[in-house]
């Protein structure tokens, strides 16, 4: 299936936000994805991610996370000053700002010449991203890759709500951990199962021995038979959209 490309600007509360996306050639209508990046923004893993499920038959839109702390088209360096302007801006933003983003790109979707049937993945900051956009009745599936920050409710300036509004996500989840992952401890992961298990959602849990971001291949902790597995996992829920 060859894949084309496009940049659009969604409009958001906090101004365009800058989205790329990728789709099948081809007039037919395709299922919709929104792919929430790390905190680094669309670097190349991140669109080859993004090009490798719209393979598979979605119209995919990855949006810029920082799209009002950034200039449109930056991304942020695998470095530590990279990792600390990322991890500075993800606690800088309102909450709400990241739900009204997502509420965005969703709405776009439904107009961009999908079906209507809109899953979200993630991962990192984008799998916690991926996670909330699953509490919008629109998102049927939701697949979030080593998320961050939800069990300690650390993401934004303030009221990380995201355990306590689990009983809102309606679709089916997908959760994927590394186990040797250092910013989500046992004790994390365990309260996150504990909390949709107590609210019935339908969800799938998969703990791999892997440490964090090891589905990004560039860096020494990426695990290319791990990450091909998570891909068929992803593919797998997408099918059911």
């Amino acid at each position: 299936m060859i894949i084309r490309s496009e940049t659009v600007d969604v409009a958001t509360p906090t101004g365009p936000m800058r989205t790329y996306v990728y789709r099948p050639v081809g007039d037919r209508a395709w299922p919709g994805a929104v792919f929430f990046s790390e905190i680094f923004q669309q670097t190349g893993p991140i669109e080859r991610t993004a090009r490798l499920v719209a393979g598979h038959g979605y119209v995919v839109a990855v949006p810029e996370v920082f799209h009002d702390l950034e200039p449109a088209g930056t991304v942020l360096a695998y470095d530590t000053a990279g990792a600390a302007r990322g991890n500075q801006h993800k606690v800088a933003r309102p909450i709400e700002a990241f739900d009204d983003d997502a509420r965005a790109v969703v709405g776009w979707l439904e107009g961009a010449g999908c079906t209507g049937r809109i899953g979200a993945l993630g991962v990192c900051l984008g799998g916690h991203l991926a996670f909330r956009c699953a509490m919008d009745p629109r998102v049927r599936v939701a697949a979030c890759l080593y998320a961050t920050d939800i069990h300690q409710g650390s993401l934004g300036k303030a009221g990380d709500d995201s355990l306590a509004r689990i009983p809102e996500i309606s679709g089916e989840l997908m959760m994927i951990w590394g186990r040797q992952d250092p910013h989500v401890p046992d004790a994390g992961r365990a309260l996150v199962q504990q909390r949709l298990v107590a609210a019935g959602t339908r969800f799938t849990w998969h703990e791999l021995n892997a440490q964090h971001a090891f589905l990004r291949d560039e860096g020494p902790r990426y695990d290319p038979e791990l990450a091909l597995l998570c891909y068929r996992l992803i593919l797998d829920l997408f099918r059911r959209l």
